[in-house]
């Protein structure tokens, strides 16, 4: 497809020193009659491209977010009516993306070797009537110039100088004479593929609830947590006049509190999520960045007076690849309903071309939380497009031996830390749960192959035991640090490796693998025969570690013999109440506690520990002012972490199939077949959904 790269300057962007974002112009001339004209365009990172003057972008951060070794992802626009008679121009600005991203730390973005100043290829495909066919590519006959754009990264914001703005810049008759000579850029080695993921469109807007006057500036309130851009729309503009904009979640005390989208406290991370403005002196004057988003409900404003900082300065565009999906969840319990609109909202906020983490800090395509919240995302929005295209990149991120980082796209962290069974089940839960919800044949047969892969991966890191040790376990315990696990990690890991190898025994005989299921039933069996054998304690009916995780992972997957289910159950119950009817669990033991309970006639109960109003419950979340849900469950005057996070969001899978009682291909054969079985749960007496 694409044959020759060119981009503007050997230079690239960095915290220290900032590279303006370069335009590109092509002309070129059509003088007989057209049949069709497409563009093929890659942008590497990211491209906004015009035709004679406009704007044609799919939408932002196009085309996608990728390791350049895995795929060079390219958009294919039909051009047809945008072109004209005579004299013509393609006109594209390119921003900072992965290929250069400046704010790396820990992930280690900013140290590859493949670090580079934005790169561009196209190919304008024109046929005429009569059968002609013409090719316009990248060459020297190519102008480039700097934009106005004098800083961009997707996690630090971007910085426009007005005053640069080239007036005319993407017209045909724009006289680019001046202008100057692209550089030949080495090919990207990845391989080059259309992008099929959804693109990140404008989803809603938003105008400020509150203005309120701080320090030298304004804080703007939106009233809800999301993810987007905001639009400056600013009055008696003076020349040179700076406008600073910083975004962030949550007050502390009254004032901004930035402390918790910072990644780390140092000099650096304070310009997370800003965004600055430098105007060029007419009465109005409108901007909307192009290479960055930020999540936030606040915005402090500085360097404007009383009279600008009027409602209309800034308006909340909320941009994701999904909005809602036709789906309908609400009852006569507006706290729960409240929790269901928190989980579409982080959902909307953390689908940017792949299940993000969080929209204001990390932005990183972190396998965990996708797989915990596979099955309520395909509920509540349209991940489809987005899943299959970011599965494809996982494969690729694959090691030959069949291991997974903690993240993708990753130029090398996350394979020996941020990963493991908890995590990597997301090669299959994500086709698993889509196939079952949408009846998509596609992405479970683009799974097979790494599935069975990684199944033997597993199995070459088994102890001497038989039981697996290698990952993450039972993030984000409450009162406890993210990363401290009261369950052993050998429990968790072992026992969501035979949930893994279930789940592939499934996929492997929808699609008739015998060699596949036969393996991913003997793994299974292993691992089940061993954490019986140094897990289970047969006498006393309880897991090792003595948690609540342990024991609920063990009695939904079936690890206790039939006869003492019960048993074991009801030390479970024991344990709950020595929490005065709490759960304490983490993500892993929490995206099974609730399904438990209710499948074991303690639907009552679950509820009931879902709307506790103290600490830890979603209910104390929506106490204290959450619009989505937050990353993990902190006692108030505790370490504020991301307020942003989806991860917990499989309860509202729970509120579909247990409050509602609908219950999507319940056979697993036929999406077509809905079971309605509403359980009844005390204090709920109306409920709809859809």
């Amino acid at each position: 497809m694409f044959t020759t790269f060119i981009k503007a300057t050997n230079e690239y962007n960095t915290l220290e020193k900032s590279v303006p974002a370069p335009y590109f112009r092509q002309t070129f001339s059509v003088t007989e009659k057209i049949a069709s004209a497409h563009l093929f365009i890659t942008g590497l990172g990211f491209y906004e491209v015009h035709i004679n003057g406009t704007d044609i972008t799919k939408g932002i951060l196009a085309p996608y977010v990728s390791h350049p070794d895995h795929y060079v992802y390219y958009d294919r626009y039909d051009i047809t009516e945008k072109i004209t008679s005579g004299r013509n121009v393609l006109a594209v600005i390119l921003g900072n993306g992965f290929i250069n991203s400046a704010g790396g730390y820990i992930w280690d973005f900013d140290k590859t070797d493949l670090r580079s100043a934005p790169i561009l290829s196209f190919k304008i495909e024109i046929c005429y009537v009569g059968g002609k066919t013409e090719i316009i590519e990248p060459s020297m006959t190519t102008k480039t110039a700097s934009s106005p754009i004098i800083f961009d990264d997707m996690r630090h914001g971007e910085y426009y100088d007005a005053r640069l703005e080239i007036e005319g810049w993407d017209s045909a008759v724009f006289d680019d004479s001046g202008w100057n000579d692209p550089i030949i850029a080495d090919p990207p080695r990845g391989e080059q593929k259309l992008r099929e993921s959804d693109p990140i469109t404008e989803i809603m807007r938003i105008s400020p609830k509150s203005i309120t006057a701080f320090e030298n500036g304004y804080v703007y309130d939106f009233g809800v947590n999301s993810a987007g851009l905001t639009l400056l729309d600013i009055k008696n503009c003076k020349k040179g006049q700076k406008v600073v904009l910083k975004y962030f979640e949550t007050l502390k005390d009254g004032k901004p509190f930035f402390d918790n989208i910072r990644f780390a406290q140092d000099d650096r991370t304070k310009l997370y999520q800003q965004n600055v403005y430098i105007c060029k002196g007419e009465p109005t004057e409108t901007h909307l960045p192009r290479f960055t988003y930020d999540g936030f409900r606040y915005v402090y404003v500085s360097g404007i007076d009383k009279s600008q900082a009027t409602e209309k300065l800034l308006t909340y565009i909320v941009y994701s690849s999904s909005d809602r999906s036709g789906s309908v969840f609400s009852c006569d319990n507006e706290t729960v309903n409240k929790i269901q609109d928190a989980t579409v909202r982080a959902d909307i906020a953390n689908l940017y071309h792949f299940p993000t983490d969080c929209p204001q800090r990390e932005k990183n395509g972190w396998t965990a939380d996708a797989a915990l919240s596979a099955e309520q995302m395909l509920i509540n929005i349209k991940p489809v497009n987005c899943f299959k295209e970011w599965l494809r990149n996982i494969y690729k991120a694959m090691s030959d031996e069949g291991k997974l980082p903690g993240i993708v796209p990753t130029y090398g962290w996350g394979y020996n830390w941020a990963n493991g069974p908890a995590w990597d089940k997301v090669i299959v839960y994500l086709p698993y749960y889509t196939y079952i919800y949408k009846g998509d044949s596609e992405i479970i047969r683009e799974a097979a192959g790494p599935i069975n892969k990684y199944l033997h991966y597993l199995d070459s890191v088994l102890n001497d035991k038989n039981l697996l040790e290698i990952g993450l376990g039972d993030w984000c315990e409450p009162d406890k640090d993210e990363w401290e696990f009261t369950t052993p990690l050998v429990v968790t890991d072992t026992i969501v490796s035979i949930d893994i190898a279930q789940k592939a025994r499934f996929i492997f005989d929808t699609l008739s693998l015998d060699e596949y299921s036969r393996y991913a039933y003997e793994f299974e069996q292993k691992l089940v025969k061993a954490v019986k054998e140094n897990l289970i304690d047969n006498e006393n009916l309880t897991v090792y570690g003595g948690t609540q995780t342990g024991l609920a992972l063990a009695l939904y997957f079936g690890l206790f013999e039939e006869k003492d289910h019960k048993a074991a159950f009801e030390n479970l119950l024991e344990k709950i109440k020595e929490k005065d009817n709490h759960c304490y669990c983490g993500v892993v033991g929490g995206s099974v506690f609730y399904d438990l309970l209710a499948e074991n006639g303690y639907v009552d109960l679950a509820l009931e520990i879902i709307l506790k109003n103290d600490f830890p419950s979603y209910a104390d979340w929506i106490n204290r002012g959450a619009t989505t849900l937050w990353e993990a469950f902190r006692r108030e005057g505790d370490t504020i972490n991301s307020l942003d996070h989806h991860f917990w969001g499989f309860i509202s899978a729970w509120f579909y199939k247990y409050i509602a009682g609908i219950r999507v291909n319940p056979g697993k054969h036929d999406i077509n077949e809905i079971e309605i079985r509403p359980l009844f749960p005390k204090g709920i007496s109306k409920c709809h959904a859809k």
